[in-house]
């Protein structure tokens, strides 16, 4: 296994094979040697454990083993054993060592769990409820803006439809803009704790290909027929209606991505 580094640090582990005994591939030590060494283990060692490779109940290398590993001190892998005893992947027991929690114990909600989670979702279980909670709480949160918002978010919203429009032909434009607008009908609902929760998860879920897809104009064009279909109800002041058109479009949008075509690496 290699290590990556990306931004700020972050470290990605790739395998290059396997030990001799047919179990799962040794550590290996990074390339470069990153500047926030605690979090990077982390990161490191957090995305074994989500691969599996470290199965629950297993015990973590021991601490000299991974201080050769990384070429960091002892203190450097005490603080990357707290941090991943406070996520819940690992217990860590004076006289016994360290080993990896049951898979119900991991804490979804923090970045670097999630992150990994998402990662390694081949069969797309965690993204799927991933969409349901996000379809439960944005309904929700649209119902709520159809009372709530104020003529100024109103047209906001209505705008950056506008400017949607014109970006069906440039899908990653549309992506972003796209984001704006969610994230606009979410304040115009006032309920700053869905919103916190849902910009939590689906800022994580959109770094990975397995959410976020392959986008193409068509899709761009049927997710923007959506968004205006939630727009006249918004204007109608129509919770009841606000409620399932945002479900309908998360769900529908979800359901074009999850497909083989729509997960089709782009040219």
């Amino acid at each position: 296994m290699r290590a990556h580094i990306g931004a700020e640090g972050a470290v990605t582990m790739t395998e290059t094979g396997t030990d001799s005994g047919g179990g799962p591939p040794a550590l290996q030590p990074w390339l470069r040697r990153p500047a926030r060494l605690a979090y990077a283990v982390v990161e490191a060692l957090a995305d074994r454990i989500v691969a599996g490779h470290f199965p629950p109940g297993s015990a973590l290398p021991i601490e000299p083993e991974l201080c050769e590993t990384f070429g960091v001190s002892r203190t450097t892998i005490r603080e990357a054993v707290k941090a991943l005893e406070a996520k819940g992947l690992v217990r860590a027991r004076q006289g016994s060592g360290t080993t990896i929690t049951p898979q119900e114990d991991w804490n979804l909600l923090d970045p670097v769990v999630l992150a990994a989670t998402f990662q390694h979702d081949d069969q797309l279980v965690v993204l799927d409820q991933l969409v349901g909670v996000r379809s439960a709480l944005e309904s929700q949160m649209a119902a709520q803006a159809a009372v709530l918002a104020t003529e100024d978010d109103l047209r906001a919203i209505e705008a950056l439809l506008v400017r949607l429009d014109t970006e069906t032909t440039a899908p990653y434009s549309f992506i972003e803009t796209d984001l704006v607008f969610h994230g606009r009908i979410m304040e115009a609902s006032r309920n700053r704790l869905a919103s916190s929760i849902v910009r939590s998860v689906h800022t994580q879920a959109r770094t990975t290909s397995l959410y976020s897809g392959a986008p193409d104009v068509r899709a761009c064009e049927l997710a923007n027929v959506e968004h205006r279909q939630l727009m006249e109800c918004l204007l109608a002041r129509d919770p009841k209606g606000a409620a399932q058109a945002m479900t309908s479009h998360i769900e529908d949008a979800w359901q074009r991505r999850r497909s083989p075509a729509g997960r089709r690496p782009t040219e």
